[in-house]
């Protein structure tokens, strides 16, 4: 036999032999933690002796058959953590995000989610002795988040001074495998792969609510981050639709036409319509409308002032609300502070550009609809169809359902899953879109 020939029987060994390690850190992991059963066979295996270590792009997990060999012999815990970090950050959305995935911030911040969910798992199987440095990381990043999915960790490592030294050695700590294929900024290939990571990440968060001992058993962290991603997302332009009102408004409108004229034309000239647009319109939008600022203790200032940008920017567009409209801003915490009446979009713009935080006390949200049914009572409404409240919602919920669609809001950096009244709509937003869209709403 050549050297060529021998050469390439050696390879064809090492990659059956890597191959049937993966295969058996599959079986440990199902075996440990059930929940897992569809998410660990959607990666397709594909052995390269090229690639750096191991990795993936959602829809195939690439790997060097000497990298597995060697974690192997380090024990077969590494291979199942190496196993599961993969699956965890194409679990949570980390391949699939719109990300520079060579920032190293970011790397870091999705490889310390990910090694936090698995050190968080008293499973046999992915156990080893969490080092000291990991333990402090892990102490600083709690005092700073409830949960730590790869955006909060992001946040976190932004905010803290660690030296560019400090996150090169923070990046070796929890370093496991390249995202050199991540989607990142680059055009998707299919949004296939990423819809079966999201019925997967579905069914398991099913699974582990209902397998309640197994996710007792160590997977809190993992059934956290799992709520936060399936969480449903909302345009919040379109939410505020719910609260408009279809009217006419004075505008000529190319859609349409005069029937009158139409039908002139056509007896005058026999062929010929007199095509005359419409000098009105039928449209939906915003006339009437209260928003409700929960100015208390809980409710942090830049918070409130994100959502009222946010507000602001949806308003101030011509197609979403009235030339002349009736928008109460009201500031309240236990007790009403301030009612500001808005009639126009200069007025709306005038009150963003003085906006001050008044009351922090603490929170109870009858005060607030009770001062609103007195509005109403005082005829200070046309058609009043929305209140839009936003709070972190530790407070008092009326126990009576009001004659208008409510709204409670919620801009949390942590992930809480507050109860609202059954008649209420229920809204969170992400206060890391609002920071993106940050120079949209300066004035």
């Amino acid at each position: 036999m050549s050297i060529m020939q021998e050469q390439i029987r050696m390879e064809l060994e090492k990659n059956e032999i890597a191959s049937d390690i993966w295969e058996d850190a599959l079986s440990q992991l199902y075996l440990g933690m059930r929940y897992l059963d569809t998410a660990l066979h959607i990666l397709r295996r594909q052995p390269d002796t090229s690639f750096p270590g191991f990795g993936t792009d959602g829809e195939t997990l690439f790997y060097k058959p000497d990298t597995v060999l060697a974690l192997y012999r380090a024990g077969s815990a590494h291979v199942n953590r190496a196993c599961l970090h993969v699956t965890l950050h194409c679990l949570f959305g980390h391949v699939f995000k719109k990300k520079d995935p060579q920032e190293l911030r970011w790397q870091l911040a999705c490889d310390a989610a990910a090694e936090y969910v698995i050190d968080h798992l008293y499973t046999g199987c992915v156990h080893l002795p969490v080092r000291a440095r990991r333990r402090e990381f892990y102490l600083r990043l709690e005092n700073f988040c409830a949960v730590p999915t790869a955006e909060a960790v992001l946040k976190f490592l932004e905010q803290e001074p660690y030296t560019e030294r400090e996150l090169l050695e923070l990046a070796q700590e929890f370093c496991c495998d390249s995202h050199s294929l991540w989607e990142g900024e680059r055009t998707p290939r299919s949004q296939r792969p990423r819809e079966r990571w999201e019925e997967a990440r579905e069914k398991m968060q099913t699974d582990m609510e209902t397998l309640s001992k197994e996710s007792a058993g160590g997977g809190k962290s993992m059934l956290d981050e799992l709520r936060i991603e399936n969480r449903p997302r909302y345009d919040y332009r379109k939410f505020l639709k719910k609260f408009s009102v279809l009217k006419e408004e004075l505008h000529a409108d190319p859609d349409s036409f005069d029937y009158i004229f139409y039908h002139y034309g056509m007896q005058l000239y026999g062929n010929m319509p007199l095509i005359e647009p419409q000098e009105t319109r039928e449209v939906h939008k915003v006339e009437d409308f209260v928003i409700a600022i929960d100015t208390s203790m809980s409710c942090k200032g830049d918070l409130i002032r994100l959502f009222l940008q946010e507000t602001y920017g949806v308003l101030s567009e011509s197609e979403s609300f009235f030339r002349k409209v009736n928008i109460h801003i009201i500031q309240c915490d236990e007790k009403i502070q301030e009612d500001v009446v808005i009639r126009s979009g200069k007025d709306l713009e005038q009150y963003m550009n003085h906006f001050t935080v008044k009351g922090m006390g603490g929170t109870d949200f009858r005060p607030v609809f009770a001062y609103v049914n007195t509005l109403i009572a005082q005829r200070a409404f046309t058609n009043l169809r929305g209140l839009i409240y936003f709070t972190d919602g530790y407070g008092t919920f009326p126990a009576k359902r009001p004659l208008y669609e409510t709204a409670f809001i919620f801009m949390q950096e942590d992930y809480r899953d507050i109860d609202v009244p059954p008649w209420a709509i229920k809204l969170i937003l992400e206060p890391e879109d609002l920071y993106k869209r940050r120079d949209v709403y300066e004035y």
